[in-house]
């Protein structure tokens, strides 16, 4: 079964001073919810992090843009910019706090509307140390937004907490949780319990990957947590682990490692539509030679960027046993296989075309259109009977670009189209719509491309100066940090 990701169930007191943070007035009233519809109007929304933003003339302060969604399609009611400035969220603006490094998306209350949780690992935080890092969480309400709370603070200087986000109910006592990246560990909240480390390693100064589904095949409906991470310094080291909530130990459980397998990103999902959840590790590229064969499967399917699969089996020790690799060579996938493509960097599972079976979005952002360079395009690899990759070795698969007809504006040198990808009903029009990123547009200011129901047939984009955001054309990189639905 699939997991939707929800976030950590809070007990610090909220300011009740603040009021709410409008939307712009509903175009439709509709009463279906869904997981990021932050002012409970039924339309899907976007949550983008924008970690390099100033605020008040403190650099890279940050601030989440919440996009909302509506019938004629996202970003055309408008947005609302948060940031610590807001009375009602914890902190203030400083240089360097990167509010909106990570976001996430979570029904943190349980009242139906989805509250955004907020990653801020440059945050200082008083008699504790310089960029020990918080994460917050602020209320969707009726209409809108509302005020926030603090869900933890690192314990110690460049503690960093908050580097990346994922809330789901790990421990399965029907709260929610949210596994926190840090600097070299991983640790979990539990919802209105105690902070446990998972693990700890170093990491490169990366922030580790995270991802969510039921991986050991108990079909019980609890989310286990998938982690990725890799570093060459001090010594060389990579691994994609999956944990699962021991009640004994009460505690996350290790339950199944691929070692020396460096990935820039997770996704979980049923491509063959079996009922198991498995595993898409993107840009799968081997880290170290230690005996372990192909990590990411064949080694020629790692140039440009790799995809590579490991399939659930219905019982722990047989999970990933069944694995596939792909890449821009494999027959049916658009474009071809380069060098610093970055195929699979930003990953999304979703079904798109509703066959029963999900899909994955693939980002691209290095991949080059024609002569322009890091220009950036977007992948959808459509799931089938055998999941990604048939019996004969290939894929079905759409790509997108910005010269994609229909897709608005041109493919330029350094887009980075692709960046990060989304996906989200933002029109309720009952088909699956594509968010991308490209933080690179315009000299970096940034900019996300809607494809409604997954085409270029009346494609968007809205940027930070079509918003109306503060300074837009200087290097925000809007667009790099995309919530999903």
């Amino acid at each position: 079964m699939r997991i939707r990701t929800y976030a950590i169930a809070v007990t610090v007191a909220v300011s009740a001073t603040a009021g709410p943070i409008l939307a712009p007035p509903a175009s439709a009233a509709v009463p279906k919810a869904f997981a990021s519809d932050f002012d409970g109007d039924g339309f899907a929304d976007l949550a983008v992090g924008v970690p390099d933003g100033a605020v008040d003339g403190k650099a890279k302060a940050g601030y989440v843009d919440i996009v909302w969604g509506g019938a004629k399609g996202l970003g055309t009611r408008g947005d609302t910019r948060i940031t610590q400035a807001r009375p009602g969220i914890p902190g203030t603006p400083e240089k360097g706090d990167r509010f909106g490094a990570a976001v996430s998306v979570a029904d943190v209350n349980g009242d139906g509307r989805a509250d955004v949780v907020i990653g801020v690992p440059g945050e200082d935080i008083d008699g504790v140390g310089a960029d020990a890092g918080t994460v917050s969480v602020l209320y969707g309400v009726h209409g809108g937004l509302g005020t926030g709370a603090t869900v933890l603070n690192g314990p110690a200087s460049s503690a960093a907490y908050g580097k990346s986000l994922l809330a789901a109910d790990f421990t399965g006592d029907g709260t929610t949780d949210v596994a926190i990246g840090a600097t070299d560990k991983v640790v979990l909240k539990q919802g209105g319990g105690p902070a446990t480390t998972v693990f700890t390693g170093a990491m490169g100064g990366r922030a580790p990957v995270l991802a969510a589904g039921d991986f050991d095949g108990s079909d019980d409906g609890v989310p286990d947590l998938a982690t990725g991470y890799w570093s060459t310094a001090p010594f060389t080291q990579s691994h994609v682990r999956l944990w699962s909530w021991s009640p004994e130990e009460k505690s996350l459980a290790n339950f199944w490692n691929t070692d020396n397998a460096g990935v820039s990103a997770l996704a979980a999902g049923d491509f063959d539509g079996d009922g198991h959840d498995d595993l898409a590790l993107g840009e799968c590229r081997e880290i170290a030679d230690e005996n372990i064969d192909d990590p990411c499967g064949p080694e020629e399917l790692a140039e440009g960027g790799g995809i590579h699969i490991h399939y659930g089996a219905g019982i722990p020790w047989n999970f990933g046993y069944r694995q596939q690799t792909l890449n821009q060579d494999t027959a049916g996938v658009r474009g071809v296989a380069e060098a610093a493509d970055h195929f699979g960097a930003a990953l999304v599972a979703a079904d798109v075309d509703g066959d029963g079976r999900d899909d994955l979005i693939a980002g691209a952002p290095g991949e080059a259109i024609g002569s322009r360079a890091q220009a950036g395009a977007a992948t959808l690899l459509l799931g089938g009977p055998t999941g990604l990759v048939d019996a004969r070795g290939e894929a079905r698969s759409v790509a997108y670009q910005q010269n994609t007809p229909g897709v608005p504006g041109a493919a330029e040198a350094g887009d980075a189209f692709g960046a990060a990808v989304a996906t989200g009903d933002y029109d309720h029009d009952g088909a699956t719509d594509i968010a991308v990123g490209s933080p690179g547009e315009n000299t970096g200011s940034g900019g996300v491309w809607v494809l409604p129901a997954a085409s270029p047939d009346g494609s968007s984009v809205f940027t930070p100066a079509k918003l109306g955001l503060p300074s837009p054309s200087s290097a925000l990189k809007y667009g790099g940090t995309l919530t999903s639905d």
